[in-house]
């Protein structure tokens, strides 16, 4: 595996691939897609995309990823089952909740070929200005939040997806939105350390596939560089917490970055300060990651070495998980959606919510 393609995920412009786009996925031998709700029309649709995009493949089959968190941050919404914020749920405190969730989650995902989900979210909620995380949370503590995170995790593991922790080292005490401005988190280490870190050990402690970085400053890591930038950021999340697995950046067309950086500077920079992957929502901007990267690789801004670093964990994680690749029967689809059971499990789980509520008031 040597080709840089591997390092970048792609976003598509619609319900099925155009000719550029399948030219840009087999020619250079993409990495990953990531799915959103202009891609989405119906299951039967999605696993037809997904068949049309996994025949481009070399060699591994391509990460296909998704927003899938429950509450507003969801791509798919029709016939998916639809399920309470993370925050709502927390308040019925229940562990074998969230595994349940999870599970459903991911048996309606792979169905449709869909094999990683970029969840859960492992911020904490500790800022009530904060409306980009807000419900997206687990909880308004690390204790919360960490209790939930590894039953989650589990319930995409028994199932077989691929799941990510986001967004390191914690985006839940920000009050600008990285979609639209640059976060400046003023919290002495030490404190973050002992609270937003928390979540992200007990993900690692199961054993979670992928961490996101985020777009955002920490002044007492990197006062110059958001963390999905920095090599200090990078450096803690390997050395401090030992975690092995891939490291995927936010997406790189957040204002956050774009405000300050051109595309290939920025994904040049992401990849050496030590991300495996790159996210872009958009081709175009996609290519111009991916010659960003081709350049560093010609003039040696980022060490060979790094990059082999990078596409052997990223080999041996698709090796691991994608030995072998089966199309999605597509007739079969419909029978995996608007199950009975399930709309049943997440209409009790809202009834619950509102009698919690109900006797709190």
């Amino acid at each position: 595996m040597t080709q840089l393609g591997q390092l970048v995920f792609t976003g598509l412009s619609g319900l099925t691939l155009t000719d550029e786009e399948k030219k840009f996925i087999e020619k250079e031998d993409i990495g990953g897609v990531i799915l959103f709700s202009k891609n989405y029309e119906s299951p039967a649709q999605l696993a037809e995309l997904v068949n049309n995009i996994q025949m481009l493949r070399k060699e591994y089959p391509l990460f296909i990823a998704t927003d899938h968190e429950g509450g507003r941050v969801v791509r798919f919404k029709t016939h998916f089952t639809q399920f309470p914020p993370m925050l709502d749920i927390a308040r019925l405190d229940s562990p074998k909740l969230f595994f349940d969730v999870a599970t459903i989650m991911a048996e309606e995902l792979l169905s449709c070929g869909v094999n990683l989900d970029l969840a859960p979210v492992c911020d904490i909620w500790n800022n009530e200005q904060n409306k980009v995380i807000w419900d997206r949370a687990f909880g308004m503590d690390y204790e919360t939040v960490s209790k939930f995170i590894s039953s989650m995790i589990r319930g995409f593991q028994t199932s077989g997806i691929l799941s990510c922790a986001k967004h390191f080292p914690g985006h839940g005490n920000t009050s600008k939105d990285s979609h639209y401005d640059l976060p400046i988190v003023k919290k002495p280490l030490d404190q973050i350390k002992a609270e937003e870190f928390q979540p992200f050990i007990k993900a690692i402690k199961a054993r979670v596939d992928i961490i996101m970085m985020a777009h955002i400053i920490v002044e007492d890591i990197d006062p110059s560089l958001p963390c999905s930038l920095s090599p200090r950021a990078h450096e803690m999340l390997r050395n401090d917490l030992k975690y092995k697995g891939l490291i995927l950046s936010d997406d790189m067309q957040m204002k956050a970055i774009t405000d300050h950086r051109g595309t290939g500077e920025a994904a040049m920079m992401a990849i050496r300060a030590g991300s495996d992957l790159v996210e872009y929502r958009d081709m175009e901007e996609a290519m111009l990651g991916l010659e960003g990267l081709k350049k560093a690789q010609k003039d040696k801004t980022i060490r060979s070495t790094d990059f082999t670093d990078r596409l052997t964990r990223i080999e041996e994680n698709k090796k691991r998980y994608f030995t072998e690749y089966k199309p999605i029967y597509v007739p079969d689809i419909e029978k995996k959606f608007n199950r009975k059971v399930n709309q049943q499990f997440a209409d009790d789980l809202r009834k619950k919510i509102a009698e919690k509520i109900a006797q709190k008031s």
